[in-house]
This record gives structure tokens, sequence and C-alpha cells, in this order.
């Protein structure tokens, strides 16, 4: 570093979890508390930005379906900008920054500028809404599988869903809510029953939250007349029936 040059900054990678401030890691909550300069997602609730130090500069790059406030190449160079100037940045993301996050993309930056990255776990969405619906993702019984896919993306049509979901397996899918109907007919043209156990899990730790239980076939359905809302994860496989359901099909499978 040359003499009067300021040193460089440190971007770290913050997971803020589901959204309940109690559900941060306690190095997410002191991170938080102690950053000059946050950049945070939209998902990111006002109880955890009030942990933010007073004089902490603020940069939302919210994002939605339809409209974005910052593109994501300029995140990236936002980040990179700040820590070149010798600032340390705390980039807050809902969930866990490496679990549908595009925090690989901003690390990636970062390296190539030279900014050293630390990530912090957070709690992910998956986690936190099966938890706290005592829905568990594995299960001796049901699922020895998990896995996560995202409900918008470019070619789902196109893309092959066969295998995801079934018996032993749990489908977990991020932001589904808008193409439910799309997703419901993709996965029973690749061969998943139109009566396979679903559940939709909106505001998971937040207030109001809800856990709507339901059919595949069904899935367009449920969204549609509860008017489920962002955010919201759409869960599928037996463990998402009822408790009373479950063991009932237990105990009558272990009869015949």
């Amino acid at each position: 570093m040359a003499k009067g040059e300021s040193p460089i900054g440190r971007v770290f990678l913050v997971g803020a979890g589901p959204g309940d401030p109690d559900l941060l890691t306690l190095r997410a909550a002191r991170l938080i508390e102690g950053a000059g300069v946050i950049v945070h997602d939209g998902l990111v609730g006002p109880e955890i930005m009030a942990m933010a130090r007073p004089d902490a500069r603020l940069i939302s790059v919210a994002k939605s379906r339809s409209r974005h406030t910052m593109r994501q190449e300029d995140i990236c160079a936002l980040l990179v900008a700040e820590a070149l100037a010798g600032n340390d940045v705390v980039r807050l993301k809902g969930g866990d920054p490496l679990i549908f996050g595009r925090g690989g993309e901003e690390a990636d930056a970062c390296h190539a500028a030279g900014v050293p990255v630390e990530f912090v776990p957070g709690i992910s969405a998956a986690q936190a809404a099966a938890s706290l619906s005592q829905i568990p993702l594995t299960h001796r019984d049901h699922a020895s599988i998990v896995s996560f896919v995202a409900g918008q993306c470019k070619g789902l049509s196109e893309q092959d869903w066969s295998g995801l979901a079934g018996v032993g397996r749990t489908l977990v899918i991020y932001m589904g809510v808008a193409t439910a109907a799309q997703i419901s007919e993709k996965l029973m043209e690749d061969g998943l029953a139109p009566d396979a156990a679903v559940a939709v899990i909106e505001r998971a730790s937040l207030p109001g939250m809800r856990v709507l239980r339901g059919v595949l076939a069904g899935l367009p359905d449920i969204v549609a007349e509860n008017a489920v809302r962002s955010p919201a994860l759409i869960v599928i496989g037996e463990v998402t029936r009822e408790p009373d359901a479950a063991l009932a099909r237990i105990a009558m499978e272990a009869n015949s």
C-alpha cells in the first residue's frame, strides 16, 4: 500500500436469518451493531435494521419479482468500491448468504478486486420454516433426501425435476408463490402424484406466520384462495402431512 492510501476494507457477507432478530447468530448481531456501512436486502426487516448504530450508513438494495433497486452487478461494484475506499461493509442478506442469496457472485467480485471477504452463515429460510412449522425435512420413515430449488428461474418449464420429489424425498421450493400453478403442473408432468402432500409456509418466524397444507394438484388454489404473499416457501413430501394423519398412515402401512 502506497503512502497516504487508505487500507482496504473488508466485506462481511452476513446471513440475517428468516427475519426474527432472536434467530440471528451472535456473530451477525455483533457485526450489525458495529458496522459503519450496511448494504441490506429488502427481506431484512426493521427490527434487525434497528440494531445498527445511529451513524451507520444503511444502503438498501431491495429486489422484487418485477423491479430491482439495484442490479446485481451494481451491488457487486458497490461492495468493492466501499471496501477500496477503506470501509468495512456488512452485506446483510435474508436467510443464509449462500442459499439463493447470490453470495458467491458477490464474493467472486470482491476476490477479483483484492477485497477480503468473510462469510457469516445464517439460519436459512428452509430450516426456519420447517422447524417453526414442526415439519421435519428429514425423517427416518419418510425422507432421507432434501432438495432446494428456485421456483423463479429462466427455463423453468424446460428443467427436469423428476426425482426431486416423491417417496423418500423432500422438496423445498424458494420463490415459488408467483409460479405455483406452473410448479404444480410441472411436477405432475414429471411424474409426481397429484395427491402428493404439500405445505405452503408464509412469513416464517414473523408475525402472521401461516402454514397451509394440501396436495400438489391443489397448490395453485392454496396460494390463490389464501392470498399467499412472499416471503413464503413451498415444501413437498410426506413430511408435510398433519402429524395425526402421518401417524395414522404409518399405522395403516404397518398393519397392511
